[in-house]
């Protein structure tokens, strides 16, 4: 994991852990505090989906090089030894 996915994460983790905090602490009542972290957890959990994607993308883009060089040599090997 580089440096941008580990900020991003930690990022959203502090983001949860203090909304969830907030809610805890807040003066409401119990039903208005769960359907509060109810929503923020599905908040928090399309934001992951998002940025779990993002970085799928982004893995797949740096690896597309890779692969296609690899065919290339197997390729080569194989119309080597036909």
């Amino acid at each position: 994991m580089d440096t941008k996915s580990k900020v991003i994460f930690g990022v959203l983790a502090g983001a949860a852990a203090g909304a969830l905090l907030g809610v805890l602490f807040a003066p409401d009542k119990g039903s208005e505090t769960r359907r509060k972290i109810a929503e923020s957890g599905g908040d928090l959990s399309e934001t992951c989906k998002e940025k779990l994607n993002e970085f799928l993308a982004d893995l797949n883009e740096k690896i597309k090089p890779i692969k296609e060089n690899w065919k290339e040599k197997a390729d080569e090997k194989q119309s080597q030894t036909a």
